[in-house]
């Protein structure tokens, strides 16, 4: 177990498998400025100062991390990208679909309340830093196998690990617009 004075590997968690329904089409690969949004997305991550890289979903192109349990939303494909970290480390988790985050909002998550094992931004479930350990697997791997898909949510498992929240600047929650719909993703790509 990791100790106060050791440093837990940071992850950046790239959640990216979901099946873009309300979109149409894959989000993950919609053009940002010229390049698909994972690129800017994991750039965005490199930014906040990750030690490592994982994209959730079946993107073989990007090393990505197929759902051990297909078709179960992001906690399945969070357990999944769990599954392959050794021991124990803060996991920094966005959306691909989010591409206004900036890598200093994403350093502030995780350098803020550092004793926390749960933390986003308040009325917000992502971007979420989350300490992997052997209590958060647990409750990981237990709404995973959930029946009820509510039951499956990332808000259920914060609540599962008493997450605490960050409050946010006016600009800092402009920042955290994400795009499921082409209507919001054609006001935020303007």
């Amino acid at each position: 177990m990791a100790t106060v004075t050791e440093q837990r590997p940071c992850i950046g968690v790239l959640l990216a498998g979901g099946q873009s329904s309300r979109m149409g089409r894959d989000k993950a690969l919609l053009d940002w400025h010229g390049r698909p949004l994972i690129e800017h997305q994991l750039d965005t991550l490199r930014a906040a100062g990750v030690d490592e890289l994982r994209v959730s979903g079946p993107r073989p192109d990007y090393h990505g991390v197929a759902d051990l349990t297909p078709q179960l939303g992001p906690v399945s494909g969070l357990a999944s990208v769990a599954a392959g970290v050794a021991g124990e480390a803060e996991l920094l988790v966005i959306p691909v679909d989010m591409p206004r985050l900036s890598g200093a909002l994403l350093r502030r998550l995780c350098e803020e309340s550092p004793e926390a094992r749960s933390l986003c931004f308040a009325g917000h479930v992502l971007p979420w830093r989350l300490r992997l350990d052997a209590a958060s697997r647990a409750s990981l791997q237990a709404l995973a196998q959930a029946a009820e898909p509510r039951a499956r949510s990332l808000r259920a498992l914060q609540a599962a690990l008493d997450g605490e929240e960050l409050a946010l600047s006016h600009e800092e929650a402009a920042q955290l617009v994400d795009c499921n719909t082409p209507e919001r993703w054609n006001e935020v790509a303007r």
